[in-house]
C-alpha cells in the first residue's frame, strides 16, 4: 500500500485500512467461519480486506449491511465500470471473469436490468418442475449405474458435480453427454473457481464461444428449452446478450448446485441427527439442504458492488467506486441474528441466493432445489447403506474463498449388480 505518512486516512480511492486481511491465500480456506468470526470481531460489520494483487475492497460481513447493500441499488450498483481500482488491475487478474464488465444481465441497471432479468424469468418459467425431477432422477441413475456394481465412488467427480451440469445443459438445449458438454462444464469450473496453474480469462472465453455456437443453432432449430424462449422473447435480446445471460444461468445452475449437493451429502453422511433416518428420509434431506444454505452455502462471497457516491455503511466511510463483497457466508451466521450461536435450519431467510433486485431471478432457486433434492434423495434409495470412506475430518474443502466445496467426497457401499 502507498505510505500515507502521519495522515491515518488511506489514500484517496483506496480501502484497505490498517489491519486489512488479504482474501487469496488464506490458512482459513478450510475453516472460513474463523476467518468472519475474527474479522467481525475486530473490524464489525464491514472489514478492510484486499483482494488478489494486493487490490484493496470492502468484505461486507453482517446480514442487516448485506441486505442493506442488496436493497438499495442507487447507492450500490452492479456496474463494476465504476471501480476506482481499474488501473491497477492487470489483464491477467485471476478475478477478471467475475468483475470486468459484460453485457451481462448481471451488471446491467434499472429498468434495462429489470428487462433481462425478465426474459430469464419467463424462460425458466416454462421448465416444468415435475419433468426436471424426472429427468434429473434419469441422469442420477445412469450416474449411479456406472459406479453402483464397483462398491465405491468418488462423489463429488462422479456425481455431485456431472449431475447438474447435465440438468443444466439439457434444460437450456444442450446435449448433456459428450466431451463438448464436458469442456465445457470444465471451463466453467476454472472460470469460476480457479485452482493454481488454471487459466480462468481462457476458460470464460472458451465458455462464450460454446455458448455462441448454441445460440445460433437454437436461432436456426427453436425446441422447448430455455435457450429458445429467451430468443423467442418478444423483449428482443440480441444474440450477444442472450450468449451472456445464458452463461450467468448455465454458471450459477452448475457449480453452486454440485457444491449444494456435496455439502449436504457430506452432512447427511457426518453428522449424528441424520444418521438414524438418512435412507429414504425425505424430511431429513429437506432439512440438510437447507441447513447446508445457512452454515455451508456454495458461494461463500461474491463480488459485489460499486459505491455510487460517498456514503457510510456499518461505520465505515466507503468512497465512490469502492469495491464492496458481498459476504454471504458470513451474514448467514451473525450472531446479530442467531442469539446464542444457535443457527437454525428451520426457516429460508438466508441470503444463499442473494437479496433485493440482483438476487437469483425467480424460479432458479426452485429448480436448483429441485436438481439438488432428487440428486440426494435418489443417491440414497439407491445405495442406502452408502457410508463415507475416510473420517470426517480427512475431508478438505477446494481452496478458495469464493466457493465453498470439497475436493472429493470418497464413498463405500454394497456394490449393486445392475
Amino acid at each position: 500500500m502507498t505510505d500515507t505518512g502521519s495522515d491515518p486516512t488511506p489514500p484517496p480511492g483506496c480501502p484497505a485500512h490498517e489491519g486489512a486481511v488479504p482474501l487469496a491465500g488464506l490458512e482459513y480456506q478450510q475453516t472460513p467461519a474463523q476467518l468472519y468470526r475474527s474479522l467481525r470481531r475486530e473490524h464489525g460489520a464491514v472489514a478492510p480486506v484486499v483482494l488478489d494483487g494486493d487490490v484493496p475492497a470492502w468484505l461486507v460481513l453482517g446480514y442487516t449491511e448485506v441486505s442493506y447493500v442488496t436493497s438499495h441499488d442507487e447507492l450500490f450498483a452492479r456496474d463494476s465500470r465504476r471501480w476506482n481500482q481499474w488501473s491497477a488491475i492487470p489483464a491477467d487478474w485471476p478475478l477478471l471473469p467475475f468483475v470486468g464488465y459484460q453485457p451481462s444481465v448481471l451488471f446491467t441497471e434499472g429498468e434495462e436490468h429489470r428487462r433481462r432479468a425478465g426474459v430469464i424469468t419467463q424462460a425458466l418459467e416454462g421448465v416444468d418442475q415435475f419433468e426436471l425431477a424426472r429427468d434429473c432422477q434419469i441422469i442420477a441413475d445412469r450416474l449411479i449405474a456406472s459406479f453402483a456394481g464397483s462398491g465405491r465412488a468418488e462423489l463429488m467427480s462422479a456425481y455431485a458435480h456431472a449431475l447438474p451440469m447435465r440438468a443444466a445443459v439439457q434444460m437450456c438445449g444442450m446435449p448433456h453427454e459428450g466431451t463438448d458438454t464436458q469442456q465445457l462444464v470444465d471451463d466453467l469450473r476454472i472460470s469460476l473457481d480457479a485452482a493454481e496453474g488454471d487459466d480462468p480469462v481462457a476458460a470464460y472465453t472458451r465458455v462464450a464461444e460454446r455458448i455462441q455456437r448454441l445460440v445460433k443453432e437454437k436461432r436456426d432449430k427453436p425446441g422447448p428449452d430455455v435457450t429458445s424462449r429467451m430468443l423467442l422473447d418478444p423483449a428482443g435480446l440480441t444474440d450477444e446478450e442472450i450468449v451472456q445471460d445464458l452463461i450467468s444461468v448455465i454458471a450459477a445452475a452448475q457449480q453452486p448446485t454440485a457444491n449444494w449437493i456435496g455439502n449436504t451429502l457430506r452432512l447427511l453422511l457426518t453428522d449424528e441427527r441424520f444418521a438414524l433416518n438418512v435412507s429414504g428420509g425425505r424430511l431429513s434431506v429437506g432439512e440438510a439442504l437447507n441447513e447446508v444454505l445457512w452454515l455451508d452455502t456454495p458461494t461463500q462471497n461474491f463480488i459485489g458492488r460499486w459505491a455510487v457516491r460517498d456514503t457510510q455503511l456499518g461505520g465505515r466511510q466507503i468512497r465512490a467506486g469502492d469495491c464492496l463483497v458481498l459476504g454471504l457466508a458470513a451474514a448467514n451466521t451473525d450472531p446479530q441474528i442467531w442469539p446464542e450461536s444457535h443457527v437454525g435450519a428451520e426457516n429460508s431467510a438466508h441470503l444463499s441466493f442473494s437479496n433485493g433486485e440482483h438476487r437469483c431471478p425467480y424460479p432458479a432457486p426452485l429448480l436448483a432445489d429441485v436438481i439438488a433434492r432428487t440428486a440426494v434423495e435418489t443417491l440414497l434409495e439407491r445405495l442406502p447403506d452408502l457410508v463415507l470412506a475416510v473420517e470426517p475430518e480427512e475431508l478438505t474443502w477446494r481452496p478458495s474463498i469464493w466457493m465453498r466445496g470439497l475436493t472429493a467426497l470418497p464413498s463405500l457401499f454394497t456394490p449393486v449388480v445392475q
